[in-house]
């Protein structure tokens, strides 16, 4: 027990260590990670760290996958559900079919462990590739159509996954009933979904305990999850459908208090969970070298290439025939969602990075038959898979930032980015303008002393002078008034604490000045950061 809670400690503090060295180094931390894992499995002495394929897809995947869905618009999702759809079934079901073939005719695989491998390798992870286009400053369009491309790609290789583990133990596959199947999952896990969301924002609701909430959401996503994975779904559908319910439903039902601990919460676990999947990816490294003993060299390399130039090459072939021809066919489509600009599907054809759920799949593959012989292909799957991986994240992902500059879509981000700001402020003006609206009514239908008035009309006044009058002069304004504020809230906090070590105050007085001062600072922060980048 002590031995695993060191090495929980040690791979905290690798966790730590490795997100600094990535920032100064402008790398994504995932890909780092992955590289410090690999590293470390390579110590010799080291103890050897397996990653369990059930840890993954029971209790990793689920809140990663919740917590993506809340943090998704679901309008957005929606008017973008035609690409997300093509590429998160499309995509995965013609790259499993042109792997699958690949494995068939160039390395001997038998059809069934050929569609084994396909679906296992077809999914890309989200999020490598999306952190490092929001950092380069991507449009809009594309980080929501590659987010929910992430959201819902894991459930179809998954179902797929489970036919072709079927299909290789049983020797039997049936195109028709899988269909049905198929379709059967997917409205069966999206009305799950959607009930347990419903139902967890009423029992949040119930409880009125900000703690209370925030262990229900923690449970929520695993509660969408087992279901349907028991019952020989994927769970990730319903998964999906509850947190985009939840991110659509729940600001009107969510108190303030749990959603500002709850924004802190689920940002920890989430950073926690990704960093420390990213290295586990890694350090399974010497267990998938000790099991390629069996094979030569040129036969893995053989094999993980052609796999590889298969996964990256089909993306391609589907992207933009998936992108061009629909509107050619269909004219009201293009005329009312007109074609986007090569450069916008090139990239989205390049960004096919492979990640922790391809791996926990193929590490899940039975060892036996039902007849009690060896499952065919286990251990080059097996290494495969996890040089697809290594290739894709980190070649494809270190390239990504230079192919965005190269195509201009990073300008073309700062310009929508811009445009997003102004459109913010705009908001920002309407919404206080209705609060103005709101507090004449107020003052004329009450009788409020002239004090009250007062600081209500000055809270009105100075959110109204935080804005920017133009997007010019106005933001370097507030930019520069956004950095003098920070210092001066820091010095009323240096201030209070003077004042605490006099005695003058207590603790608990302490406690109260320093929250709303934090608040305040959180407030400055977010409109950097989250708020829209404008102070």
């Amino acid at each position: 027990m002590t031995g695993t809670f060191q090495t929980i400690l040690f791979m905290l503090a690798v966790l730590a260590a490795v997100d600094v060295a990535a920032r100064q180094l402008k790398i994504a931390p995932s890909i780092l990670l992955v590289v410090a894992g690999i590293g470390m499995a390579l110590i010799p002495g080291l103890p050897q760290i397996t990653l369990a394929p059930e840890l993954v897809l029971l209790v990793i995947l689920p809140p990663l996958i919740y917590s993506a869905g809340v943090s998704m618009s679901w309008r957005e999702f929606r008017f973008n559900l035609r690409p997300i759809t093509l590429l998160a079934f499309g995509c995965v079901v013609f790259t499993t079919c042109a792997v699958a073939a690949a494995a068939h005719y160039m390395l001997k695989f038998d059809w069934a462990s050929g569609f084994l491998l396909g679906a296992i390798v077809a999914p890309p992870d989200v999020v490598a590739p999306l952190a490092i286009a929001r950092r380069v400053g991507l449009p809009r369009r594309l980080l929501v159509v590659l987010e929910g491309e992430g959201l819902a790609n894991d459930a179809t290789a998954l179902i797929l996954y489970r036919f072709a583990v079927l299909a290789v133990s049983t020797g039997t596959f049936s195109l028709a009933e899988a269909a049905g199947t198929f379709a059967l999952i997917v409205a069966g896990e999206i009305a799950y979904g959607l009930a347990i969301g419903w139902l967890s924002l009423r029992l949040r609701q119930w409880s009125r305990d900000p703690r209370v909430e925030i262990t229900l959401s923690l449970m929520t996503p695993y509660f969408a999850y087992w279901v349907p994975e028991h019952l020989g779904g994927s769970g990730v559908l319903a998964t999906v459908a509850c947190g985009l319910y939840v991110s659509w439903t729940g600001p009107r039902l969510i108190r303030s208090a749990t959603r500002l601990q709850g924004i802190f919460f689920w940002g920890l676990i989430v950073y926690l969970v990704e960093g420390i999947v990213f290295l586990l990816t890694g350090l399974q490294a010497r267990a998938l070298i000790e099991k390629a003993h069996a094979f030569s060299i040129h036969d893995l390399l053989l094999a993980t290439a052609w796999t590889t130039a298969i996964v990256i090459a089909a993306r391609f072939i589907w992207v933009f025939p998936a992108t061009y021809v629909p509107r050619w066919v269909n004219p009201r489509l293009a005329k009312r969602d007109p074609s986007p600009a090569w450069q916008s599907v090139f990239l989205l054809s390049f960004t096919g990075v492979r990640g922790v759920v391809s791996l926990a799949a193929a590490l899940a593959i039975p060892f036996a038959l039902d007849n009690g012989q060896p499952f065919p292909h286990r251990d080059l799957i097996l290494f495969v898979t996890f040089g697809v991986i290594i290739i894709t994240l980190v070649g494809q992902g270190l390239m990504l930032p230079t192919v965005a500059r190269w195509l201009g879509l990073s300008q073309l981000g700062r310009t929508e980015r811009e445009s997003e700001i102004q459109a913010e402020i705009e908001a920002r003006q309407a919404a206080l303008e209705e609060v103005r609206q709101r507090l004449d009514r107020f003052i004329e239908e009450h009788e409020l002393p002239d004090e009250v008035i007062e600081l209500l009309r000055t809270r009105n006044q100075s959110r109204a002078q935080v804005l920017p009058k133009d997007m010019s002069d106005g933001l370097a304004h507030m930019r520069q008034s956004a950095e003098l504020k920070t210092k001066l809230i820091e010095a009323e906090r240096n201030f209070i604490y003077e004042l605490l070590r006099a005695g003058k105050i207590t603790d608990e007085a302490r406690r109260r000045i320093e929250y709303e001062l934090d608040l305040e600072e959180a407030g400055v922060a977010n409109r950097d950061s989250h708020g829209g980048g404008w102070m």
